[in-house]
């Protein structure tokens, strides 16, 4: 269920985004990556072209952490008068410390809030573009790890000195948000997933004599985009909504990740993002 269908891809021109734009494109996929840095998604779109064979590739600009440039790069989406089949939310950092440009911790900013933001921009034509429109959201196994949510700490800059703490926040609100879509939502499916413990660019922040050691057990960017592919094309989930997905497969999310406190991040996030 990928040919001829219309994909957006935050954090494409780079690591799991990107080895998941080759695979779509090269199934005939029509694929979008939004990325910050205008030259890295230049290149990165002829190197999808090239290693997917497909012509049917377009950047757009997005920097997640700035509330302005999701707008911006939403409205441009928009204009283009494109179908929207899937939006794949994969764009991410981690291990960092620091505010967005909207004053938000710097993992619950990016991972969270700025792709809330799209998403809510974007659903319209989502809804319009089905049937079988899907929302995926790449989260981590590390959200199993984070206690809750702490409204307060995600309006400050990273406390912890590794921002691992914030993290695995940041990963428990992609659950929580897909959960919480699937109970507003149910003309649209969404699905957070476990990519795997992949060696991608997310880590290009560690210092780099550590790099190798941190990376040398974890999986290829390819390896890592198999679960991303799968929630975005597969017909056998088509049916499923709300649901947490590690290596292909359904599996429990967090017991911390309850309707309420679902309710309460989205709640929180409509009202900080202006309800787009």
């Amino acid at each position: 269920m990928t040919s001829g269908r219309t994909f957006l891809i935050t954090g494409g021109n780079t690591g799991i985004g990107q080895a998941t734009a080759i695979a779509l494109g090269r199934d005939g996929g029509r694929v979008f990556i939004a990325c910050r840095s205008a030259a890295a998604g230049a290149a990165a779109v002829e190197r999808i072209k090239a290693e997917s064979g497909s012509a049917e590739v377009w950047l757009l600009p997005l920097d997640l952490a700035s509330l302005d440039s999701v707008r911006a790069c939403a409205a441009a989406f928009l204009d283009s008068g494109e179908p929207l089949h899937v939006l794949v939310n994969n764009a991410g950092v981690g291990g960092v410390r620091g505010l967005t440009a909207d004053g938000f911790e710097l993992h619950f900013g990016v991972n969270h809030l700025g792709h809330f933001a799209l998403t809510q921009l974007l659903l319209p034509r989502l809804s319009s573009s089905g049937p079988d429109a899907r929302i995926v959201n790449v989260s981590s196994e590390v959200h199993y790890s984070a206690p809750g949510i702490d409204f307060t700490a995600v309006r400050r800059r990273t406390a912890s000195f590794t921002g691992m703490r914030e993290y695995a926040v940041s990963k428990l609100c992609n659950v929580l948000f897909t959960q919480e879509l699937a109970r507003r939502h149910s003309d649209v499916n969404a699905y957070a997933l476990h990519p795997g413990v992949v060696a991608s660019d997310i880590w290009r922040r560690v210092p780099r004599l550590a790099r190798p050691l941190i990376t040398r057990r974890m999986l290829t960017v390819e390896q890592g985009a198999v679960t991303s592919v799968y929630c975005a094309t597969a017909p056998e989930v088509a049916q499923d909504n709300g649901l947490y997905y590690d290596k292909s497969a359904a599996r429990q999310a967090s017991n911390v990740a309850t309707p309420e406190l679902a309710g309460l991040l989205w709640k929180h996030s409509a009202d900080w993002t202006g309800a787009c």
